[in-house]
């Protein structure tokens, strides 16, 4: 209670400030004073935009798995170090952590109810190890995946009652692949 009353009021003493400071301005020199004030404006708006759509801005630039000839996906290791990977699930494009340590494919709750999972009716029966402890997990059957033009049907996986910021392919699904290595930071993958 008393750290909301700390930021209000300091929130009420900014807004003093600088409400002071304009009107000063305004009344002094009005037409450079509101050319500023729309200048910080905008600014303003901008900062806020960037910091809003700062995922979709990172994604763009990161760099993107390619698919060859042959059944074989390269991707390249993104900016923090892990492969990432964008995979149609159920249709709806899901972007993944590829995740050896992972035991299966698992979905946060929002992916899973972007590919029509009601997360709510789940059985969260099971348990899984994560890195921030155990979290429950449940059972499921995508009915579809696919990489390209490389499409399973039937594929089982798991959604974590947990807040993963981006869902993991992990080993059960990696390991329906031929081949899967690591060349001069490019994980391939190979059917």
């Amino acid at each position: 209670m008393s750290d909301d009353f700390g930021r209000f009021a300091y929130l009420a003493l900014l807004l003093v400030v600088v409400g002071g400071y304009l009107v000063t301005e305004l009344r002094s020199r009005p037409g450079q004073a509101t050319r500023q004030a729309v200048a910080w404006g905008l600014i303003f708006l901008g900062v806020i935009a960037i910091a809003g759509l700062w995922d979709d801005i990172r994604n763009a630039i990161s760099p993107q798995a390619r698919m060859l000839e042959g059944n074989r996906i390269e991707v390249p290791v993104g900016n923090d170090g892990h492969y990432h990977l964008q995979a149609e699930v159920n249709g709806t494009p899901i972007r993944f952590v590829i995740d050896t340590g992972a035991s299966t494919i698992a979905l946060g709750p929002r992916d899973a109810a972007r590919v029509g999972i009601d997360t709510e009716s789940l059985a969260y029966a099971g348990q899984a190890r994560t890195a921030n402890g155990l979290v429950e997990t449940a059972t499921v059957l995508l009915d579809s995946v696919a990489i390209g033009d490389i499409r399973d049907s039937r594929v089982p996986a798991v959604v974590l009652r947990s807040e993963l910021e981006q869902s993991l392919m992990g080993m059960s699904y990696l390991s329906k692949f031929a081949r899967v290595s690591i060349e001069g930071g490019r994980l391939v993958l190979e059917r």
